[in-house]
């Protein structure tokens, strides 16, 4: 399970780090620090924060689009998206340290980001959501099947993702599942990490 933060469901920055500890309490393995909208500053000082609260829970920390924060955080990844460096420029410039996903919203996109040396794959909406609704209608669970058939690394299903519709997305071949609100919105975000999970195994 990849949880993506988005601070927009909270009043402040703490209230995030606190929301983040809580799923990693339940057992998230994997967190993107996914602010885009604030200064560098801010975000490099939210990301070192991040850092050393994933080191004390095993759990691996991804930079969305700033490979510059995630080499100075010692971050595990980067997260890109159509509009930053390719995958292939920003492990170069980690001198392959950083692994590199990529959000994807189609066949076309997910096949050329695989071979330009991505480790891993977001692919959505698969399910409608308004944290989506930029990116158009779902492209729904077909879609995830064939994106999943056709590409070799692991595909990560985002959007409208709940802990019920893991099955789904996991049966058409889904290593796992990339949520935001299901988790930071819900009002014990421990145990409903823990469900999820419970759903994936």
């Amino acid at each position: 399970m990849y949880l993506i933060t988005d601070r927009a469901l909270f009043a402040d920055v703490p209230s995030l780090e606190s929301a983040v500890e809580e799923a990693l309490k339940g057992g998230a393995k994997a967190i993107q620090l996914r602010e885009k909208d604030i200064p560098l500053r801010q975000l490099l000082a939210i990301a070192y924060r991040l850092r050393r609260l994933t080191s004390d829970y095993y759990a691996a920390l991804y930079i969305n689009d700033r490979v510059d924060v995630a080499i100075a955080v010692g971050a595990d990844g980067a997260h890109l998206g159509r509009n930053s460096v390719p995958a292939s420029a920003a492990k170069k410039a980690s001198r392959g340290r950083l692994l590199a996903g990529v959000s994807t919203h189609s066949l076309a996109e997910a096949v050329d980001a695989e071979k330009d040396g991505a480790d891993f794959l977001t692919f959505g909406p698969v399910y409608s959501t308004p944290s989506k609704l930029r990116y158009g209608p779902p492209v729904g669970i077909n879609a995830l099947r064939e994106v999943c058939s056709r590409v070799a690394i692991p595909v990560f299903a985002i959007g409208g993702i709940t802990p019920e519709r893991t099955a789904e997305v996991r049966s058409a071949g889904a290593r796992g599942v990339a949520v935001i609100s299901a988790i930071l919105g819900a009002k014990d975000r421990e145990k409903t990490t823990e469900r999820f999970l419970g759903y994936l195994e």
